[in-house]
Formats: structure tokens, C-alpha cells, sequence
């Protein structure tokens, strides 16, 4: 499974930016689809995930700001982001999963640098 990132970039603060993923790659039941965000220093957090069911779990401090979703037909899964703060600079990573015997496995695409200016 290959994803790639792509939407970053540098906006001001309350401006909007869409990130989007392409998954490519067949044999794998993808479980849920996800943006994760890490900065210097910090480890990385999970933003949003969506599953296959179509349910969606947000990171508290984006609720009502960002929305994922998922184009199956297009095997891409984007992230809307409005109202945009200085805090949500970082890179963003997009993510798929799936259940592997004995666990969950992990598919990670490049990051992509989202930087919001004050």
C-alpha cells in the first residue's frame, strides 16, 4: 500500500487549506484512514480518522475546524481545514491501516508541511 500527500503549504491564520491522500495498492482491507501532525520535539498525534464504516473521530482541538473525508471511487481521503490557527503549524502525515494477524499495521505517506502564519 502507497499513499501520497499532497496540499500543504503556507497560509494566515483563519485561512483554509485542503490536504489529500491517494492510497494505492490492492490485497489490503483497509480498516480507517487518518491525518496525523508532528512537530519538533513532539510526537506525533492523531488529527483525524475516518473508518470504513464512514464514522469519524477528530483530536479535540480541531473539532468544528477540519473535516476528513474519503472518495472510494478516487482512493483518496482528504482533510479540510478552516478557520486555521498559528498552533496547527506542523507536517501532516496521512495514514491507512489494516488488521494483520496479531495486530494492526500501519501505511504512512510522506509528510507534507502545513506552516499558518499569525
Amino acid at each position: 500500500v502507497q499513499l501520497q500527500a499532497s496540499g500543504g503549504g503556507l497560509v494566515q491564520a483563519g485561512g483554509s487549506l485542503t490536504l489529500s491522500c491517494t492510497v494505492s495498492g490492492s490485497g489490503v482491507k483497509i480498516f480507517a484512514e487518518g491525518w496525523y501532525r508532528q512537530v519538533p520535539g513532539s510526537e506525533r498525534e492523531r488529527v483525524a480518522l475516518i473508518y470504513t464504516t464512514g464514522l469519524t473521530e477528530y483530536l479535540d482541538s480541531v473539532k468544528g475546524r477540519f473535516t476528513i473525508s474519503r472518495d472510494t471511487a478516487k482512493n483518496t481521503v482528504e482533510l479540510q481545514m478552516n478557520d486555521l490557527r498559528p498552533e496547527d503549524t506542523a507536517v501532516y502525515y496521512c495514514n491507512a491501516g489494516h488488521f494483520i494477524a496479531g495486530g494492526y499495521e500501519n501505511f504512512w505517506g510522506q509528510g507534507t508541511q502545513v506552516t499558518v502564519s499569525s
